[in-house]
This record gives C-alpha cells, sequence and structure tokens, in this order.
C-alpha cells in the first residue's frame, strides 16, 4: 500500500479515554455561551447540524454567524496531556508499516498536532489534513477524501482506511480504499477489516493483506 490514513480521535487512542467527552462538553459551552443558544436547544441543534451538515460547527456557522475559527480553537482548548499517554509499541509498529501515514481528522490542525505529540506519533505521520482541508467540508462527504488522495497523489485502491466511525469508511470504500473498522460494528459491508484497538492493527493488517492478494504490502 501507497498510504495509510488514520483518523484522530478515539481511533488513535481508545474511546474511553475521556479526551473527547471533554471536547463534547466544550461544544455544549459554546453554543451555549458564545453562540447564544438557549442550553434546553443545544442537543437538539446539535443533532440537526450534524444530521445535515456532518459537523455542528458548519451549522452554526450558517445558521448563528459563528467563525469556525473561532469554534475550532475553543473547543478543542483541553489539556491532552493530562489525559492521554506516550504509546512507544503503537509508535513503533505503525512506523513499520511499507507506506506513507497520514491524518484525516474533523478536527483542527491544533488539536491533531498535540494529540500525536503527547502520544509519541508526530514523527510517524507525514501528513495531518484537517478540517479545513475542504473548506470545512467535513467526512463522510467526499470532498476531503479527493483533496487528500490529489495531495498525496496516489489512487483510493492504493490506500487503507483506518477509523472509528464506519459511515467515514462508507466513503473511503467509495473511493476503493481497503477500510478498517476500531470498535463494534454492525456487520457493515464496506468494513473490510474490524478491531478493538489500534495498537492490534499492524499484525491484523499483516496478516489480511497476505490473505487478500491484491493488498499485498
Amino acid at each position: 500500500m501507497d498510504a495509510f490514513i488514520f483518523d484522530l480521535d478515539n481511533t488513535l487512542y481508545p474511546a474511553s479515554t475521556p479526551l473527547f467527552p471533554l471536547i463534547d462538553a466544550r461544544i455544549n459551552t459554546y453554543m451555549h455561551q458564545r453562540a447564544g443558544i438557549p442550553k434546553e436547544r443545544v442537543d437538539h441543534l446539535r443533532r440537526q447540524y450534524w444530521q445535515e451538515y456532518g459537523l455542528t460547527m458548519v451549522g452554526l456557522a450558517r445558521h448563528h454567524g459563528v467563525d469556525p475559527e473561532d469554534y475550532l480553537e475553543y473547543v478543542h482548548d483541553v489539556d491532552v496531556a493530562a489525559i492521554l499517554r506516550p504509546c512507544p509499541e503503537l509508535a513503533e509498529a505503525l512506523a513499520n508499516l511499507p507506506g506513507a501515514k497520514v491524518i484525516l481528522t474533523n478536527g483542527s490542525m491544533g488539536h491533531a498536532r498535540r494529540v500525536l505529540e503527547v502520544l509519541g506519533l508526530q514523527e510517524v505521520f507525514t501528513e495531518i489534513f484537517d478540517v479545513r482541508l475542504a473548506a470545512y467540508r467535513p467526512k463522510p462527504y467526499p470532498e476531503p477524501y479527493r483533496e487528500m488522495l490529489r495531495r498525496l497523489g496516489v489512487p483510493g485502491s492504493r490506500c487503507v482506511m483506518v477509523e472509528d466511525m464506519a459511515l467515514n469508511l462508507k466513503t473511503a470504500k467509495e473511493f476503493g480504499m481497503a477500510t478498517v473498522l476500531i470498535g463494534p460494528g454492525n456487520g457493515e459491508t464496506y468494513v473490510d477489516m474490524r478491531i478493538d484497538d489500534v495498537t492490534l492493527f499492524p499484525e491484523a493488517y499483516g496478516r489480511f493483506a497476505r490473505e487478500k492478494g491484491s493488498l499485498t504490502p
């Protein structure tokens, strides 16, 4: 494979880690305090904007005049180092994969860099593609996938995508990528492999690639 594409949050660290809940709480606070949305409307609008636009931020920008950059800075202002710990075993295993390793996240560049640094993975990943990649058009819309592949200069058929959200892998499969789901699934036909934890990926992928001749590294 030419490129291994990884999601960031709840993928490179366990979903049980209490990092994303902090971001989630800051989104609610932002909507109430910065965007002026009544508390009783926050949950409803978050669900509505996520369903309509794939990202709460997009709905807030369109309907409440929110500056996306102000939003990204506020919601990602969490103490990553107090929650995550380095994972040298994962760094070594990912570094040994035969291809470029990149991040594709709906979060911000700054947040991704902080997470990778704390995990000790900053030297493993050669590129970070954040939510700005396609003018704030998030996964699972096709635009960020298309732009990422254009910048990498590789076809989707030469890529593997690793994600904790199955829906994001559906689009990846439409671009011809091999797909790996971290965490539980529901038998999605577009998921090629499911594992419980990203630390299992290098070994599991090796077995998978040997079984699928066309995916031999």
